[in-house]
Parts: structure tokens; sequence; C-alpha cells
């Protein structure tokens, strides 16, 4: 990626940094949107830190799948436990699922292009997203900016892939008293044969509000995903 880290936190929204970005891998044919069927499950190997990082196994299975969307059930046990439910209006658009912390659930204005189907080699996509927290009734507001690279061959625990790799720069403003908003820069691998997500790995820094120009840049996710096992319906 050519991008100057400093620069990319610096900048507000994160989208403005959107034409600095570039992501490697090889040409190739536009990747189709998959067909999902209910009982379609994908495990994940996660890890999250730095010295001691906390290790835990998360399932993602389709649990619904008609008219009205999909729904997408992700539990997670380990060092991490939870579960919860994500609307999907198709593979890779989200009505309701999680942006940045794996065991969040936001409601978004308009709904998240996760994956914006074809995925087409050096194309990219924009967006300003909003959801209403409702324990303190503040509105979140999220810029995201996705690059679709080419293809690399990666390898995880479930296999060998030829997958499509993208990159995504994400600003995560949650109205916090304490500190600027969460500048995260994500990388994805996409395989049609798995039909999902094989690799990710996810690091993301915010500052602290009142030290301006001396604040320093907080480590809050440094996080590897990987494809364990995935069962096709």
């Amino acid at each position: 990626m050519t991008l100057n880290r400093r620069r990319f936190l610096l900048l507000t929204p994160v989208l403005a940094a959107g034409g600095c970005v570039t992501v490697g891998g090889a040409s190739g044919p536009p990747m189709p949107a998959p067909s999902w069927k209910v009982g379609d499950r994908w495990v994940y190997r996660c890890s999250d830190g730095f010295r001691v990082p906390v290790q835990w196994e998360e399932a993602h299975e389709v649990t619904a799948l008609d008219a009205s969307g999909i729904v997408l059930r992700i539990t997670a046990q380990g060092d991490v436990n939870f579960e919860r439910n994500e609307r999907l209006a198709s593979p890779g658009v989200v009505n309701s699922g999680a942006a940045y912390d794996p065991a969040e659930t936001r409601n978004f204005e308009p709904p998240m292009v996760r994956f914006q189907f074809p995925l087409t080699p050096n194309t990219d996509w924009r967006q300003n997203l909003r959801n209403l927290d409702p324990a303190n009734q503040l509105m979140s507001n999220i810029g995201r900016f996705v690059r679709v690279g080419g293809y690399e061959t990666v390898a995880v625990p479930a296999g060998t892939f030829n997958a499509i790799t993208m990159r995504t720069l994400m600003s995560v403003d949650d109205n916090n008293p304490f500190r600027w908003p969460i500048q995260a820069n994500y990388m994805t691998w996409w395989a049609q044969e798995a039909g999902n997500v094989v690799r990710m790995t996810k690091v993301a820094t915010y500052r602290e509000r009142g030290d301006g120009m001396d604040a320093i840049e907080i480590r809050a996710q440094n996080t590897t995903i990987e494809l364990a096992s995935f069962r096709r319906a």
C-alpha cells in the first residue's frame, strides 16, 4: 500500500485518503457474488493483540435466507466470547452488523457495502454511514473507503486459495469525549472457492483528545483472522 501512515491518521475524514491507496496482486477477472444457502458455515481462527494476543474461534453460519435478505449467525469462543446475528440484504450489503468491533451490532444508514460484487480489480467505493447508539442516543459516523486489488495465492489452515485482495480505510467516530475517531486500516482476501473471506488483517489506532499535536497514536487493534474450515450446504 502506498500511503504515508502519519498522513493517513491525520486525514479527516478518512475518505480523503482514497486517491493515495494502491493494492497489489495479479490481474484477473471480476469475482462474482457467492451463492449462499442456509447451512453454509465458515470457521475462523482469530487473534488480537501484541505481546500476548487473545485468541478465539469464530463461526459464521447462514441461518435464514429469503426474499427479505440473509441472517448470518456469528459465534465466538475462546478468550473472546459472544453470539450475535448480522442481517444482510445480500452477501455484500449489511443492514445490521459489525464494522469495527467483532462483537458489536450497528444498524447502518444507509446499508454498509462491505463487498461490492462483482469484485473488480482496480475499482473502489466510498461510503459515509450513520448509526444511532440506543444506549446513549448519540449518532455514530463511519467513513469507509475500499479499494479492490488483484489476485494473490494465500495459505490458511483451511487450505490454499487464489484470492482477490481488498484494502479498507475506515474512520469510526463514536462521539467518545476522551478520544478522537478510530482510524482503521484493514486488508481482506476473498476466495470464490470458499465463498467468503479466507484471511483478514486489521490494524487500528486512535489519539486522545486534549493532547494537541503532542498526541500519540494508541494501538487499538492488531487482528489476524484466518479460515480454519468451511462447509457449503
